[in-house]
């Protein structure tokens, strides 16, 4: 699975009050999560972000409490993928149950805001396209994979239930 998409860079220790602050969590509503994602970092990003989209975070993005609104609200942002030089564990984990693609990555505080990042997740390449600068990270595994076209962790559970009920 290949992706392109602009950059919104963020810093070092973004943590999931940052990403989707615990004032709206009075909902699970994906859109109106994500009208609010981001919003403490940058006031404008919700209303800027476009489909597909990636985000580019520092080190342990996501860290915090446990929290799935997260990477819900990113995705429903319309984000395509987040790209850090690495996450909190149960961030990580959460994002692959709501279907979010992540990826680790050393270089990540090398892209920089409006970049435009070419994204293969089957090989790991991340190649910044105005200047063809390639990077390469761990690939998503094949499971993972599976996980995220699924659209999650539920999704992909109940299409094996489906399949083993026929």
């Amino acid at each position: 699975m290949k992706h392109t998409g602009k950059v919104w860079k963020f810093g070092n220790d973004v943590d999931t009050d940052l990403i989707i602050p615990a004032r709206y969590l009075t909902t699970s509503d994906p859109h109106e999560l994500a009208k609010h994602c981001m919003e403490d970092a940058d006031p404008g990003f919700p209303g800027k972000v476009q489909a597909g989209d990636i985000i580019v975070g520092g080190k342990n993005f996501g860290c915090g409490s446990s929290r799935e609104h997260a990477p819900i609200a990113i995705k429903a942002a319309g984000v395509a993928c987040v790209i850090a030089k690495s996450f909190a564990r149960i961030f990580y984990r959460n994002a692959f149950n709501m279907g979010l693609p992540i990826l680790e990555c050393e270089a990540a505080d090398t892209f920089q805001n409006g970049q435009e990042l070419s994204v293969d997740f089957d090989t790991g390449a991340i190649v910044v396209r105005n200047t063809g600068m390639a990077h390469e990270t761990t690939p998503i595994p094949p499971f993972m994979q599976e996980l995220l076209a699924a659209g999650g962790l539920m999704p992909y559970i109940r299409r094996k239930m489906e399949t083993k009920t026929m």
